[in-house]
């Protein structure tokens, strides 16, 4: 190109130095410009790369270094004639021209859309308004949250805590924390509508009014009634609210500047007051505050509620505790008393000695019921006077066998009441002369007392500081009607014995009557005896006496069967009378019972064949030898089978049975076709007793029989029994088999 045909453009400007230094100047300077501004764009986008259009901005400084490229040709071509160079440098510059105008075509209306300052200002002033809103709102929701958190940390510790005062605290230091302010306290009403600070948080120890006792004299008069309907008191300066100068000077006093007051009710009533206090200054209380104040009262209120029946709860338990302390104390004491009661009880039925009795009495029961002295005293005849006959005294002088006169007060009213069966108690004096020469007592007297009326009473002595209580009042009648009643059977029991001993007396005295008269009798019936031999002897040759229908014979006969039994009862009589004396020894023998019952009832089967009677033997096979006195042992039986012979009736049946059982021998004798009723089966051994249903004069006998019977039975050890049932009778005996065996023995 450097060889162009063509000229340089200086030519053109004939090489004139000014004409050719203005178009290098000019063009210079523009081609710096170009330069310098798309620096300056492209910069700016590199910058600012939150543009909108950035490629706009590349575009025109693509076309405007194009631009400045031409300039930079137009100073080089005055010298260099380039002009293909330079004419494509400007191809290049169009077209980036030409790109740059169609691309602003359809953004020119995006473009305008772009608002202007002012525009801007004011969505500037709109987005401020928006963030302040927002700012607010997020502020409202921090509190919230906060007053959220707070009304959950105060649920969750009344949730988990039933004390009050612990609750109480803890509330009213979150309160004041989240309040920022001075103090904040509990205030609870008493029933006159004063209060108590019974809870508190301080910011400041001078703050502190915890514990303090207020009096406000408004307080009734103007603002129970509002409270109670759930007024709030919100002042926010105390020297500027309206408020009355006696509550003004109330709240100054206790260093208020701004008070928030709401009531805290318990169910209906008004309980206290939820109050914040600020003490350093003026505070206006925002209506979020005590919205927040009066949602912290329906969880307090319920914490109160809660606490006040936690309490209920407790007091009831604590005395439901306590009563039941009580009651098993009063069972425990009470089983004590009832086994000291059964002991003496026990110890009094033991015995028939009347002072040993009341000795045993009066020891226990002083024991048992911890008092100082317990006496009994029993009344003369005529009950003008009463004399201390047992006694157990711990610490009091003893009186014991002390007669006391109950004609004189204050004796006298005492013992009236003691008289009509009245339990009483009493204290007295050293003049009461109830001990004597003794200080100051708490007494109780109960009367010893039964049907027939009172034997005396019962005295129990305690410090005049104590008493005696109902159930130790109830122990002491129990232990004076059980005395009486022992008392009495004491009595009655040495009435009985003096009654025993005199029938034993007097019993000696007819059995020694009954022996003597045997004797004297036993010579005139032998002689009698004699006399009816004889006379038979002089009457037999005449034939008298043998003719059944000749009434000497019949006179005969009768005078020789009561002569006979004459003798037999003076014989039995004799029996008992040296059975009762004891003087025999035993003549012991041992005898087989298979072989000598049926030798024994051999007699008896001739006389029951002739009665028209069976007997029969049922005789074990397993009898074994039996040691006894043989001749009692058959007399008993003889007896026996007498009796049933001379009871049973034609066609009757009499078993004589022996077997052993159980270490006993038992021989039974039983007859049929008769009953004896059981009201007189104890009495058929007494002697000369006949059962009033047989007829005595028919069947005739000493009435002596079973006496001796039952006699020689229990002379050998053994006892016997009579039983009656089914138209039978059976006398069982029974004898231990390993008795005592003493003496000789003879084996048959």
């Amino acid at each position: 190109m450097i060889d162009s045909p063509f000229i340089p453009h200086g030519h053109c400007y004939l090489w004139k130095p000014e004409l050719i230094g203005l178009h290098l100047i000019s063009d210079s300077l523009i081609a710096i410009a170009y330069y310098s501004i798309a620096c300056i764009l492209i910069y700016f986008v590199y910058r600012r790369r939150d543009l909108p259009y950035p490629w706009v901005f590349l575009l025109f400084s693509a076309f405007i270094v194009a631009c400045g490229t031409t300039h930079v040709m137009e100073v080089w071509t005055l010298w260099h004639p380039t002009y293909w160079l330079s004419g494509i440098i400007k191809a290049l510059t169009s077209g980036i021209s030409v790109f740059t105008a169609i691309r602003l075509v359809p953004l020119v209306p995006q473009a305008l859309e772009i608002p202007s300052p002012a525009q801007l200002e004011m969505a500037n002033q709109e987005l401020e308004r928006e963030i302040l809103e927002r700012l607010r709102i997020e502020e409202m929701m921090r509190q919230q949250a906060e007053r959220e958190q707070l009304l959950g940390r105060i649920t969750q510790h009344i949730r988990q805590s039933l004390d009050l005062y612990e609750i109480l605290n803890t509330t009213v230091e979150e309160v004041r924390r989240f309040l920022r302010t001075d103090r904040v306290v509990v205030y609870q009403f008493t029933p006159d509508w004063n209060g108590n600070i019974i809870a508190e948080s301080v910011s400041a120890a001078s703050f502190s009014i915890l514990g303090q006792t207020i009096h406000d004299p408004c307080f009734e008069s103007l603002w129970q009634e509002p409270y109670q309907q759930g007024r709030v008191s919100a002042i926010a300066d105390v020297y500027t609210a309206n408020i009355q100068p006696c509550h003004r000077d109330l709240l100054t006093s206790l260093q208020v500047r701004a008070n928030l007051a709401l009531p805290v009710l318990y169910g209906e009533s008004l309980w206290g007051l939820l109050i914040a206090h600020h003490c350093s200054g003026s505070r206006h209380w925002e209506s979020w505050e005590v919205d927040l104040l009066r949602q912290l009262l329906i969880p307090l209120n319920i914490a109160i509620q809660q606490a006040q029946l936690h309490q209920q709860i407790q007091l009831l338990n604590s005395n439901l505790e306590q009563q039941v302390e009580n009651q098993t104390n009063e069972l425990r004491r009470a089983l004590e008393f009832e086994s000291l009661l059964k002991r003496i009880t026990d110890k009094v039925r033991d015995s028939l000695d009347e002072g040993q009795i009341l000795q045993t009495a009066v020891e226990e029961l002083a024991l048992g019921l911890e008092v100082e002295c317990c006496d009994v005293r029993i009344y003369n005849a005529d009950r003008t006077a009463c004399t201390i006959r047992s006694e157990y005294t711990t610490q009091l002088p003893s009186c014991l066998g002390h007669n006391f006169s109950i004609s004189e007060p204050p004796a006298r009213d005492i013992h009236e009441q003691i008289l009509q069966g009245i339990t009483s108690q009493f204290c007295f004096t050293n003049g009461d002369l109830f001990r004597i020469g003794q200080a100051e007592f708490s007494a109780m007297t109960c009367p010893l007392m039964d049907d027939e009326g009172v034997l005396g009473s019962l005295w129990l002595f305690k410090p005049k500081q104590q008493d005696f209580n109902e159930l130790e009042l109830r122990v002491a009648q129990q232990v004076a009607n059980q005395c009486a009643i022992a008392v009495r059977q004491a009595r009655l029991y040495q009435t009985a014995q003096q009654q025993v001993i005199e029938l034993e007396r007097l019993n000696r005295l007819k059995d020694d009557f009954l022996s003597t008269v045997s004797h004297e009798l036993r010579t005139p019936m032998s002689s009698i005896k004699l006399a009816i031999q004889m006379l038979e002897i002089q009457l037999r040759p005449l034939n008298l006496i043998d003719t059944p229908s000749s009434p000497v014979s019949r006179y005969f006969q009768i005078l020789q069967n009561e002569s006979q039994r004459e003798i037999n009862l003076i014989n039995d009589l004799l029996d008992l009378a040296r059975i009762d004396a004891d003087v025999e020894p035993l003549a012991l023998t041992t005898i087989d019972l298979r072989e000598w019952l049926p030798h024994l009832a051999e007699p008896f089967e001739l006389q029951a064949r002739s009665q028209q009677q069976l007997l029969q033997l049922a005789i074990s096979e397993a009898l074994p030898a039996f040691t006894t006195d043989l001749a009692y042992l058959s007399r008993i039986l003889s007896e026996l089978l007498h009796n049933a012979c001379k009871y049973t009736p034609a066609e009757g049946i009499i078993t004589l049975s022996a077997w052993a059982e159980a270490g006993y021998l038992k021989l039974v004798v039983t007859n049929t076709g008769i009953e004896i009723p059981e009201s007189e089966l104890e009495r058929i051994f007494d002697k000369f007793y006949r059962v009033p249903s047989l007829d005595p004069w028919r069947h005739g006998g000493t009435g002596l029989g079973l006496a001796l019977a039952k006699k020689l039975v229990e002379r050998l050890g053994g006892i016997i029994r009579a039983e009656s049932a089914n138209n039978q009778v059976e006398f069982i005996v029974e004898f231990p088999m390993d008795w005592l065996n003493f003496g000789p023995t003879v084996t048959v």
